[in-house]
């Protein structure tokens, strides 16, 4: 078979598989706004014990489509308990934020290096110079959008298994405050539980992410003195 019909063959496959992905995210986008916690969990009881594989499967869906995420979290508290809540939301948060990553190394960095400006560049360069340590720190910072992080880390040159486990780990106590606040909500709503306490424990948790970009900041400084 001709070698150049094979390329053309991929190039029109990758092309089409971005057109149904933009248009995929630009549905998502005009959706953002209809998102509700409690229609979410009506939703997920219709699917009784296959619910936590359905909820695992839209969070990763969300992370692709520029869905929010903190509404599902909230969700998964409420739902599944603070235990499980956590468990699905960080596994479907991790999982949700590699397909990005993927779809954006494999469908769009050819274009992106073509046409990207400079906020392209310092997330290259960025990710050239600091590796996992990059990643952990624009995890932290709670200005920049998970969804969109996503895609462009996956533009840059880091590995996919560096990507992730630094991901899961700087994601996690966010996603774990946002369950236990959802959990909290429907215990206080129910009139049930110790919800006082358990919303102190997400506040904890949350505000724990506001410290670590400083913890993160210094290993990064310290890192550097240390090199020869």
């Amino acid at each position: 078979m001709n070698i150049g019909f094979i390329v053309r063959h991929r190039m029109l496959l990758r092309g089409a598989l971005a057109a149904v992905v933009l248009g995929a995210i630009a549905y998502g986008l005009s959706q953002r706004g209809e998102i509700d916690g409690t229609n979410i969990e009506t939703w997920l009881v219709e699917f009784g014990p296959w619910a936590p594989v359905v909820f695992i499967a839209a969070y990763i869906l969300a992370a692709v489509l520029f869905m929010p995420g903190s509404i599902l979290t909230l969700a998964g508290g409420a739902m599944f308990g603070p235990l499980w809540g956590s468990v699905y939301s960080l596994g479907g948060a991790t999982a949700g934020a590699l397909l990005a990553f993927l779809v954006a190394r494999y469908l769009f960095a050819d274009w992106m290096r073509a046409r990207g400006g400079k906020h392209y560049r310092r997330v290259i360069e960025g990710v050239d110079q600091e590796g996992w340590r990059f990643v952990a720190m624009t995890r932290l910072l709670p200005f920049v959008p998970y969804n969109l992080l996503n895609y462009a880390l996956g533009l840059s040159r880091i590995s996919a298994r560096d990507y992730t486990v630094t991901s899961a780990l700087c994601m996690a106590p966010a996603s774990i405050g946002y369950v236990w606040l959802g959990h909290a909500g429907r215990q206080a709503i129910a009139g049930e539980g110790n919800w006082i306490e358990i919303s102190l424990f997400a506040l904890g948790a949350l505000a724990l992410v506001v410290f670590l970009p400083r913890f993160i900041k210094r290993f990064r400084r310290s890192g550097q003195n240390n090199h020869p």
